[in-house]
């Protein structure tokens, strides 16, 4: 688009082409009002919710990603971008956690049936405990390791709840807020518990993404490209071209790695708003934001040859609290798709086994093949051996018997996000408080998964809606339910709301008309 040194003009500006970005550029165009741009500085559109592709043809996403949705609008756009009954996968999620050599049925608080008898007691004796204080108890919990004991009690909280929770989010539970919970946590049903126990059952699936879909092809990245494919070419700035170095909030001018300016009277930002504020070089709001914390993601790639085990089965995702591996979830990424790995008939050498010992042979051998997908968060809090991170996540997949020591893996992949989750941290509502009314106040919109920094509207849909509703905000002053009032967002009737009808809703429960809050 245009020469380098040019200088452009627009009434909105949209930095960033992930899920939250494409969402308001989504919307400036069917709005068809105002000017405006997009730029991102990745040549390819998706942010957080790409996929890469090793040499050898597996797809990795970065992280767990699945489609499951609370708005009808989100729904909608990405079956427009993808519209073909093929284009899809629908999946129950087969879900557990690893513990003591057992798979136990997530969620685990909700499957203490499963456990050896020492620590099925301890489980009770706790949640029974929790439930007496609860009775009793007339304060929220100060932070998230005090909401787990009062909610489940010490025997859970020491089992999974604890030591899985270091490993996600790489900082301890007492660290933590807890207003970031919503639907996220299930709380443990005590007598339906005990009943479990004593026949012997396991309880069914639950939570928001018990069935999701999943793109055919491409990865969940290809729903990203699909749908900037829906976008006009002419607003569309990707690549060095799409690269920002500064940001003048004052003039309202943003300056890009080619020289290129653009000048805009409304912002909409998704760069971690941590950058973006050094972008601005505002040292009030750098110190402010400073008190922002987050753990950086490794994603790692394992793909094997062979017919996929019975023993891996039909899992989607799976957690390890425990610290025989270091990663917290596996996926099994090619349960998603058959086109998530090379095809059968293409021939692949094999790199190594899983005890890590070199092939006999190094001819190239047909598949079938399998993959899975692994995650290891870190911090300053809980540092990585990045050096031997793959080796241990595969002596990790050895310990937890997803591999067995003698399989032939033909494809590895490895690779780190710096931003990978927005911790909510006891000091982040403090920040965020002032911080995004701050920026609001010189006409920029900071939304998404970084850009607002809450993880409880951090999903795809939840990330897609954050701009779509900014958008929504600039243009008609309506109100931003996603980012202010994430509880009525994530409500469990919320699924088939259309943004109108949510906001309608709202307006009724302003005025004191009676609304079932739970919509």
């Amino acid at each position: 688009m245009g020469s380098a040194q040019e200088e452009i003009s627009v009434d909105v500006l949209v930095i960033g082409a992930g899920p939250t970005g494409l969402g308001a550029a989504k919307r400036l165009h069917q709005i068809n009002g105002p000017s405006w741009l997009i730029v991102d500085s990745n040549e390819t559109p998706g942010g957080l919710a790409s996929t890469d592709v090793t040499p050898e043809g597996f797809l990795y996403d970065v992280g767990g990603h699945v489609i499951f949705s609370h708005y009808k609008y989100f729904d909608d756009c990405i079956d427009e971008a993808l519209p073909n009954e093929d284009d899809w996968y629908t999946h129950q999620r087969i879900s557990y956690v690893r513990y003591k050599g057992l798979w136990v049925p997530y969620p685990y608080q909700n499957n203490i049936s499963m456990l050896p008898k020492e620590d099925q007691a301890a489980a009770v004796d706790g949640m029974i405990d929790a439930a007496l204080a609860a009775r009793v108890a007339n304060t929220k919990p100060a932070d998230f390791d005090e909401h787990i004991m009062r909610t489940m009690g010490e025997g859970i909280a020491n089992q999974f709840m604890r030591p899985y929770n270091f490993k996600v989010w790489a900082v301890p539970p007492k660290k933590m807020q807890c207003a970031w919970l919503g639907e996220r946590v299930a709380t443990p049903d005590v007598k339906k518990v005990v009943n479990n126990i004593i026949h012997n059952k396991t309880a069914g699936g639950w939570g928001p993404n018990a069935t999701f879909r999943f793109p055919a092809k491409d990865g969940t990245g290809g729903i990203w490209i699909a749908v900037a494919k829906t976008l006009p070419d002419s607003k569309k700035r990707f690549g060095e071209h799409g690269t920002v170095t500064k940001v003048d909030a004052n003039a309202k001018r943003v300056t890009f790695k080619d020289g290129t300016v653009v000048n805009y009277n409304k912002l909409v930002n998704t760069m971690a708003v941590d950058a973006l504020v050094e972008h601005m070089g505002d040292k009030e709001l750098i110190d402010l934001s400073k008190d922002l914390y987050y753990s950086s993601t490794h994603v790692i790639g394992v793909g094997i040859r062979g017919e996929r085990p019975e023993r891996i089965g039909d899992k989607c995702w799976l957690y390890f609290p425990e610290d025989n591996c270091p990663f917290y979830r596996a996926t099994i990424f090619s349960n998603y798709s058959p086109y998530n790995q090379p095809q059968k008939g293409v021939k692949l050498a094999t790199q190594q086994l899983g005890d890590g010992s070199k092939p006999s042979s190094s001819e190239l051998k047909d598949g079938p093949y399998w993959s899975i997908m692994l995650e290891v968060s870190e911090s300053s809090m809980k540092p990585v051996d990045q050096k031997n991170l793959l080796k241990d996540s595969i002596q990790g997949l050895i310990n937890t018997e997803m591999i067995k020591p003698g399989d032939e893996i033909v494809s590895t992949y490895h690779r780190r996000f710096d931003h990978g989750y927005p911790t909510p941290s006891l000091e982040r509502e403090g920040v965020l408080t002032k911080l995004l009314p701050a920026l609001q106040d010189r006409d920029i919109w900071s939304r998404g998964r970084f850009g607002s920094w809450r993880y409880e509207v951090g999903n795809q849909d939840h990330s897609f809606m954050l701009g779509v509703e900014a958008v929504d905000s600039i243009v008609n002053g309506a109100v931003e339910l996603t980012l202010n009032y994430p509880d009525f967002v994530n409500g469990r009737r919320n699924t088939e709301r259309r943004l109108q009808d949510g906001a309608q809703l709202f307006a009724n429960k302003k005025a004191g008309m009676q609304v079932d809050t739970e919509l």
